[in-house]
């Protein structure tokens, strides 16, 4: 009997402290502030993060933010420049490009791809955005002229279109010209020292050809001369802004300088700084350095050197024919 009073005394003291069934279990914590905000302003702030925060850590924050992630409306603009820094992530980043080219269900008009980029990933953007209008490439040494070229002929809509540091024939730029009537800002981006130190109007002339409708021009690092340069301002007579920083090949001191500073509104000359530019740091450092200042090599191809001394060097090679060369190799040569 007293046993028995005593777990009788011991269940009770058990559910004071618990008490009862229906208020054991507490509350639900208020949701968190965030959800609050109106829907575009969250929106807002989450394409402030990169593409790879959103996919793997943002839309698994609440329902809400997984809600906006996955509006195609957060997808109209793609930035994936910085795929480098990812490198030791477990990531693939195409397919997660991929992914988030299909979030945007059709609806995509602003994409940028860094090293990561093929053939085969453009065409899938291309077939699957028609509404693109700006599209950039920086690094994709696995991008080809044709598969460049493929993927714009899907994109009649194209109105800016910028390679860095791409190798790209200049037939391809013609085919691009052609297939992009609206496009008016192009950039095709190289470093100045890329070799051989060799004349080239090619990729001027096919701009001057294709493209009359450029507002602006960005050709750091051609190769051009003053010839490819007059045809540039002579076909496309609505340019507002020329940038040639480190056209080596260029000499703007007679008319054309005139003729480049009363036509163009925002002119960037071949000496001037670098310092602003988004890539400053994978351009050589020949800054300042104009063709006619010091080596001969920027004038002549070759530096000052005897070159009978090394005549023997060449003796192989008579038979050489460049144009036999095939054309996508003879770009990443830097030979047009």
């Amino acid at each position: 009997m007293i046993g028995r009073k005593k777990n009788l005394k011991i269940k009770q003291v058990w559910r004071r402290k618990g008490s009862s069934a229906s208020t054991s279990v507490s509350p639900p914590p208020p949701p968190p502030p965030w959800t609050e905000l109106p829907r575009d302003i969250t929106a807002n702030i989450l394409q402030r993060l990169s593409v790879v925060d959103i996919l793997e850590s943002a839309q698994k924050v609440c329902t809400t933010w997984r809600s906006v992630c996955l509006d195609p409306a957060m997808w109209r603009v793609i930035d994936m420049y910085d795929c480098a820094d990812y490198e030791d992530e477990p990531y693939d980043m195409e397919i997660m490009v991929q992914h988030a080219v299909d979030r945007s269900q059709g609806q995509l008009v602003d994409i940028s791809i860094g090293s990561i980029g093929t053939d085969e990933l453009l065409e899938y953007i291309a077939e699957r955005s028609g509404k693109l209008k700006r599209l950039r490439l920086a690094f994709c040494d696995s991008i080809s002229g044709e598969g460049l070229t493929e993927a714009v002929k899907r994109l009649p809509l194209l109105e800016e279109l910028h390679l860095f540091f791409i190798s790209m024939p200049s037939e391809a730029l013609e085919i691009v010209g052609c297939s992009c009537p609206l496009l008016k800002s192009f950039t095709i981006n190289r470093r100045s020292n890329e070799l051989p130190h060799q004349e080239c109007d090619k990729e001027a002339a096919a701009i001057a050809k294709t493209m009359p409708g450029l507002h602006h021009l960005h050709l750091l690092g051609n190769k051009m001369t003053n010839e490819g340069l007059k045809a540039i301002l002579d076909n496309c007579a609505k340019l507002e802004s020329l940038d040639l920083r480190k056209c080596y090949y260029v000499n703007l001191d007679g008319d054309l300088g005139k003729r480049c500073s009363q036509e163009i509104t925002h002119l960037r000359l071949p000496n001037d700084s670098t310092a602003d530019y988004e890539f400053d740091e994978e351009l050589d450092d020949c800054e300042g350095l104009h063709y006619s200042d010091s080596f001969d090599v920027y004038s002549s191809g070759i530096s000052d050197f005897d070159v009978s001394d090394y005549d023997y060097y060449f003796d192989d090679f008579e038979d050489f024919n460049l144009w036999d060369m095939d054309s996508d190799y003879a770009a990443f040569l830097g030979l047009c």
